[in-house]
């Protein structure tokens, strides 16, 4: 695809670079500004003043003829620094698979640093925005080697991996929207596709019984998406809808839930906490709640839920308001979304959770190309959590 953008840069550029423009016409200009055209600066700040003029006067005739082309915009700071991360191109869906290489400094439509943004036409694709990635995990004093693998803990300075891995957000003072998206890890194709066409801003969850965990993590952080890793809690209607061994139980003592989550926190690196996976009779444990709070604090995590554990409060917590789908049709997402945005509206923040269902990734993806032109600032889950 790079070939073709390259090739459609070459050409549009061409059409300006072989263009020779008439001689100009003498004229009795006064001696000083003679001068002053003499001066290499002078001439050349007029002649960009003058091409300027000349694309702005084109596009006024003829319209952008890129006006309905898809952009693809891809970070540099991997780049610049090595190798791209593993699975990037896996990350991408079908019809967008760039090389990914210096060769994005020359195919790129607008100066770039080695920070920058590349600025690709595509033809005939998607547009595809990708953040610049997160930190690859694991990050050093933030990990401690457990008995199942390596486990969180809070650095030597204070910071937590839950500020550590959290993805950097700066508020512009307009009503924070949030979405947690989860479920992720165990169907291959559902899994690249919300890591593909969700805006970074969104929040992801995975399973921690998914094959290849720490390579989907790795992947979805290049992609900018902050992570969340799902702890699976025990529902009113268990044993009947059984979330697996590692299921924290409402009546366990304490120190079988904390060896329960730590298996889970075990597996894998790179995620700022945990969120529910069911739970609606362990969430209303005072002793179960209690003892699986504490063991998050100590490790410096935080907990987002789907809303059934609003009441519990504490450091970096956040509930989510809605869950987006649990009418799986376009219509109801969409009226999910718009009450999200009213809840938002109200309270200054608001989130909502959904699972990894094809209906919810293609609604929750339109809805985020135009939730911030409607005065909302999309953001990611950690953004909406109480601080310490």
């Amino acid at each position: 695809m790079l070939e073709r953008s390259a090739t459609m840069a070459m050409f549009s550029k061409k059409q300006f670079a072989t263009a020779t423009p008439a001689p100009a016409p003498a004229s009795p200009l006064p001696d000083r500004a003679m001068q002053a055209l003499a001066n290499p600066y002078v001439g050349a700040g007029a002649a960009a003043g003058l091409l300027v003029l000349a694309v702005v006067a084109l596009i006024a005739l003829i319209g952008d003829p890129r006006a309905s082309t898809p952009v693809v915009r891809l970070s540099l700071a991997k780049i610049s620094a090595g190798p791209t991360p593993d699975g990037w191109r896996e990350g991408l869906s079908q019809g967008v698979q760039p090389t990914v290489s210096e060769d994005i400094f020359q195919l790129s439509e607008t100066p770039i640093g080695a920070m920058g943004e590349a600025t690709i036409t595509v033809q005939g694709a998607r547009p595809f925005h990708a953040a610049g990635p997160l930190a690859s995990a694991p990050l050093a004093g933030f990990h401690a080697q457990g008995p199942n693998g390596p486990l969180p803990i809070i650095a030597a300075n204070g910071r937590t991996p839950a500020e550590a891995y959290a993805r950097p957000f700066v508020p512009n003072g307009r009503p924070k929207v949030a979405l947690v998206i989860g479920g992720l890890g165990l169907n291959a194709a559902a899994t690249r596709q919300a890591i593909d066409i969700l805006p970074p801003e969104i929040t992801l969850s995975f399973v921690p019984y998914a094959e290849g965990l720490q390579g989907w993590i790795d992947l979805a952080r290049a992609a900018g998406h902050e992570v969340l890793l799902e702890t699976p809690m025990e529902p009113n209607d268990y044993p009947d809808n059984d979330p697996g061994p590692y299921t924290l139980m409402a009546n366990a003592p304490g120190g079988e839930t904390v060896k329960k989550l730590e298996w889970v926190l075990s597996r894998a690196t790179g995620y700022f906490g945990v969120t529910n996976y069911l739970g609606s009779r362990f969430m209303t444990s005072d002793n179960g709640m209690n003892a699986f709070l504490s063991a998050l604090r100590g490790r410096g995590l935080a907990f987002i839920d789907d809303g059934q554990a609003a009441r519990r409060s504490g450091p970096g917590r956040a509930s989510a308001i809605r869950i987006i789908d649990e009418q799986l049709s376009g219509e109801a997402i969409d009226q999910q979304l718009l009450a999200i945005e009213a809840g938002a509206l109200q309270s200054g923040q608001a989130l909502g959770s959904g699972f990894a269902y094809p209906v919810t990734l293609a609604q929750v993806a339109k809805w985020a190309e135009s939730v911030e032109s409607r005065g909302y600032q999309l953001a990611p889950a950690s953004a909406l959590t109480t601080r310490r």
